[in-house]
C-alpha cells in the first residue's frame, strides 16, 4: 500500500461520530443538523427536468474536455459575474466532477516530487482536501492560521522566505470555509507577487462565492484579481467553482476549473487517464444552471433571511458575527466555559442539535490549534429549522449560566 496514506488525519465528520459514541440525544427532540455544509434548497425544477430531458447521453462516453455547450456556458458565466473580457472556452474552462475531486486531483499534477521538501501553503482552518491532496502528492502542508485578531485574514507573511523557496502550491479558499472571509484585492496583489518571485501556482476554492450579503460588495474572485491588476493571462492561477452551494445540486458533482491555460492543458493531460469526464447529462443541466441567475438571486435571499434572524439570537450568548460570505457562522464558545468539542457533545446529548468542533477542521501549528473553541454552524436547513435550532443553542447557552460546570 502507498505509505503516505498513513500521514492522512480521519476526516471530521469520523471525528464527530466517535466524539457522539454513547449519546441518546432526547426523543422528544427532532435531530437538527447543522454541521455538514450540505445545501438543503429545493433544486430548481428547470435543472431537474435539463437532467431528465438529457438523458439520451447515457448512451455515449463523455471526453474529458466537456461538451462546447458547457464550456461556453461557464465562459459567459465568468465574464458576467466578474467582469472579465473574452474568457476562451476551449483553453481556459475545463469542467470537473465537483470542486472537491478537483481539488485534490490538482496537487497530483502541480506538485514536482523531484525538487526538494516540497510544500504546500493552506489556511489553518481548512477543507481537509487540501491538505490530504498535499501529503498524496509527496509534500507537505505548511498552514498559515487565520485568528480573529487579524478578521480571520491570511498573513502571507508568517511563512518565511526559506519556506517560500519550497512551496509549489498555494491553496486558498474565499470565501473561508470556515469562517467566511473573502480575500481582499491588496491580499490577492500580496499574493500574485509573491507568486511571481517563488513561481508557486495559486488554487483558488470559491465555491461559496454566489452567497453573499451585500449584491454592491460582491466577493472578489481570483481571476477577476488577476485581471484589475493588469494579470490578464491569469497566469499561475486556477479557480475552482462548483453548483452544488450556487444552485442546490450537491449530487449532480458540478464544477469547473479556469484560469491559466498553461496548466489547464496539462490538467487536461492528467485528468484523460484519471476517467474523471462528466456524465452528458449531467453536463447539459449544468449548462442550463450557469446560464441562469434568478433562481441564485433566490437561493440568496433565503440565506440572507437565515443570517438575519439566527446570528442575533446566538451574539448575546456566543461570539459570533455575519461572516463576509458563505453559509457558516463561526461561533467562539468559550465564554460559555466549555471547549468546542464539550460544547459540541452536550449540545448534541441535551439538544439534539449537531454542530461540528472547530478543532477538528485545523491542526496545530505555530503552537496553537486556531479552530479550538470556535464550532462551525451550518445554516443549510429552512428558515424554521435553524431558529428551532438557535433557540435549542440559547436554551443550552442559559442552562449552561445558571447551572455553571463544577
Amino acid at each position: 500500500m502507498n505509505p503516505l496514506l498513513d500521514q492522512l488525519h480521519p476526516y471530521p465528520f469520523e471525528k464527530l461520530r466517535a466524539l457522539f459514541e454513547g449519546i441518546t440525544p432526547p426523543a422528544d427532540l427532532k435531530a437538527i443538523r447543522l454541521s455538514i455544509g450540505e445545501p438543503q434548497h429545493a433544486t430548481p425544477d428547470f435543472i431537474r427536468q435539463s437532467l431528465v430531458e438529457n438523458l439520451a447521453g447515457l448512451a455515449n462516453y463523455p471526453t474529458t474536455q466537456g461538451s462546447d455547450a458547457l464550456r461556453q456556458s461557464i465562459a459567459g458565466w465568468l465574464e458576467r459575474r466578474y467582469g472579465l473580457p473574452q474568457v476562451s472556452a476551449a483553453s481556459q474552462v475545463l469542467p470537473v466532477n465537483g470542486s472537491r475531486e478537483a481539488l485534490f486531483a490538482f496537487a497530483q499534477c502541480v506538485i514536482d516530487g523531484s525538487q526538494p521538501a516540497p510544500l504546500v501553503v493552506c489556511p489553518n482552518p481548512f477543507y481537509q482536501i487540501y491538505e490530504g491532496a498535499a501529503y498524496l502528492a509527496g509534500a507537505q502542508p505548511c498552514f498559515i492560521n487565520t485568528l480573529p485578531g487579524d478578521n480571520f485574514g491570511s498573513d502571507f507573511g508568517s511563512v518565511s522566505d526559506a519556506e517560500w523557496q519550497r512551496v509549489q502550491l498555494v491553496y486558498v479558499c474565499s470565501p473561508g470555509n470556515p469562517t467566511g472571509r473573502v480575500l481582499s484585492l491588496d491580499e490577492w496583489a500580496t499574493l500574485f507577487a509573491l507568486s511571481d518571485r517563488h513561481g508557486f501556482v495559486i488554487a483558488a476554492d470559491e465555491c461559496y462565492s454566489e452567497i453573499y450579503f451585500d449584491d454592491a460588495q460582491r466577493p472578489v474572485g481570483g481571476l477577476e484579481a488577476a485581471h484589475r491588476l493588469g494579470r490578464t493571462d491569469f497566469r499561475n492561477v486556477v479557480m475552482f467553482s462548483s453548483l452544488s452551494k450556487r444552485s442546490n445540486v450537491p449530487g449532480m458533482r458540478s464544477g469547473f476549473v479556469a484560469g491559466d491555460a498553461a496548466i489547464l492543458k496539462r490538467f487536461l493531460l492528467y485528468r484523460t487517464y484519471h476517467g474523471c469526464a462528466m456524465s452528458p447529462s449531467v453536463q447539459a443541466a449544468s449548462a442550463a444552471a450557469w446560464n441562469d441567475e434568478a433562481h441564485v438571486a433566490e437561493n440568496r435571499r433565503q440565506y440572507r433571511e437565515k443570517f438575519a434572524a439566527i446570528t442575533p439570537m446566538l451574539q448575546p450568548w456566543l461570539d459570533v458575527s455575519l461572516p463576509d460570505a458563505g453559509f457558516y457562522l463561526w461561533a467562539n464558545v468559550t465564554r460559555l466555559g466549555l471547549s468546542d468539542t464539550e460544547f459540541a457533545r452536550r449540545l448534541q446529548a441535551e439538544y439534539n442539535v449537531t454542530v461540528l468542533p472547530g478543532s477538528f477542521l485545523a491542526r496545530e501549528a505555530h503552537g496553537i490549534n486556531p479552530g479550538a473553541g470556535f464550532v462551525r454552524i451550518a445554516l443549510v436547513a429552512d428558515l424554521a429549522e435553524c431558529v428551532e435550532a438557535a433557540e435549542r443553542i440559547v436554551r443550552f447557552a442559559q442552562q449552561l449560566q445558571d447551572r455553571p460546570l463544577a
